[in-house]
């Protein structure tokens, strides 16, 4: 599972997901990429499953880039615990993804077999996503 070697601090606040991704918008690395259309947090089960499922559905050929890293601890309580007594422990880490945000590209494979993994690797995903190519990519 994907996670930070260490962190400046272990516990972060909730935060906002408004707004448009204005970095990591666009297709840099490989031909196509999954594309996110809502705001979510991405946790590191999910960005693995979706990495197993992009490199068993093109039979290990061609090249996948995970363009989102879960940099970010959620915190729990464990169950039946009172109020109070401070925050949870860190229980696992993601990846906060806003809409427009270009997450898993595939490079190296024709155009049938990248939309089939890319499709596949959507269903892993609690979003809706969009499968782009690059710009300068001919149909």
């Amino acid at each position: 599972m994907l996670m930070p070697k260490r962190v400046k601090y272990r516990k972060s606040h909730r935060g906002r997901r408004t707004g448009k991704a204005t970095r990591g918008h666009l297709v840099n690395f490989g031909d196509y990429g999954l594309k996110a259309m809502e705001p979510a947090w991405i946790t590191s089960r999910q960005i693995e499953a979706c990495r197993v499922s992009l490199s068993r559905q093109m039979k290990r050929d061609g090249k996948v880039w995970i363009r989102i890293f879960p940099d970010k601890p959620v915190t729990k309580k464990p169950l039946e615990t009172r109020m109070g007594k401070g925050k949870g422990a860190p229980e696992f880490w993601v990846a906060v993804v806003l809409p427009g945000r270009i997450m898993f590209e595939v490079g190296g494979v024709d155009r049938e077999t990248a939309h089939a993994a890319l499709t596949l690797a959507s269903h892993k995903l609690p979003i809706k996503t969009k499968i782009v190519q690059r710009p300068d990519l001919e149909s």
